[in-house]
């Protein structure tokens, strides 16, 4: 698929036409050795709230580089409020996890502790990574947040009113995903996904007496936990998010 820039890159720090961006050491290393580009080469910046731009890089060293906004290409945009809360995996799966659900649009990636979890730890920084690296490959404006890995039932326990939580039951007691979907929630949602085990029965009980819950069912057959996850994302967004839009039109931009 055509990009609008070949090198695009996400940025903490304000963006405003004339006003100088500082890059850390990684990314002036990555523009300097792997691109290698020089002073005077265009790429575009993004920071998750100040859309994106076109940039033109000022100086390049070793250490850092300094990178000048000219003129911004896109208004930051409203994106849907779709959390993945997800049992964390082993590290080739979860890294993979992360690169596509941050493709598909989530605004937060949640880890949780379930009963069956084998996994006991996560690398929140790693996460973190892997999402940016994807949404500067995906023209996102925006990079997810990593929320600090806890506990179900202690993220359930301070769960945000007004956000509906979609609870995947392998067991086939869910509604069907488009069922589910079709009902209009006005605020925030959320998908959760357990681990390659399955939720225990005792979690699955508690969980569909919860007033926020819909418990959803993805089909007839039994799909792993990152292709249950990824599945769940994709139809949310063909069928309540943003696969609705078209697709901007970056033909005459550069």
């Amino acid at each position: 698929m055509a990009r609008l820039y070949q090198t695009r890159l996400h940025t903490g720090e304000s963006l405003a036409a004339g006003v100088a961006v500082t890059l850390p050491k990684g990314q002036a290393h990555y523009l300097r050795s792997v691109l290698r580009l020089s002073p005077g080469d265009r790429l575009a910046l993004f920071n998750g709230r100040d859309g994106e731009w076109l940039a033109e890089i000022s100086d390049l060293g070793k250490a850092l580089a300094l990178v000048t906004p000219l003129e911004q290409l896109r208004p930051q945009a409203v994106e849907p409020d779709l959390w993945l809360v997800f049992a964390p995996l082993k590290h080739a799966r979860i890294d993979y996890l992360a690169e596509k659900a941050t493709e598909l649009g989530v605004s937060a990636l949640c880890p949780v502790f379930t009963q069956r979890t084998i996994v006991s730890r996560v690398n929140e920084e790693r996460l973190l990574a892997n999402a940016i690296e994807a949404a500067e490959q995906s023209e996102r404006l925006s990079v997810p947040e990593v929320m600090p890995a806890r506990k179900l039932e202690a993220m359930l326990a301070d769960w945000p009113a007004g956000r509906r939580l979609l609870v995947c039951d392998e067991t086939g007691g869910g509604r069907p995903i488009s069922e589910a979907l079709a009902d209009n929630v006005s605020g925030g949602n959320a998908v959760l996904i357990g681990p390659e085990g399955g939720f225990t029965e005792t979690e699955l009980d508690g969980l569909r007496k919860l007033p926020f819950v819909t418990a959803i069912s993805l089909g007839p057959r039994v799909l792993r936990a990152d292709t249950a996850a990824l599945a769940a994302l994709a139809c949310f967004q063909a069928i309540a998010g943003d696969w609705r839009q078209g697709r901007p039109d970056f033909r005459g931009w550069a």
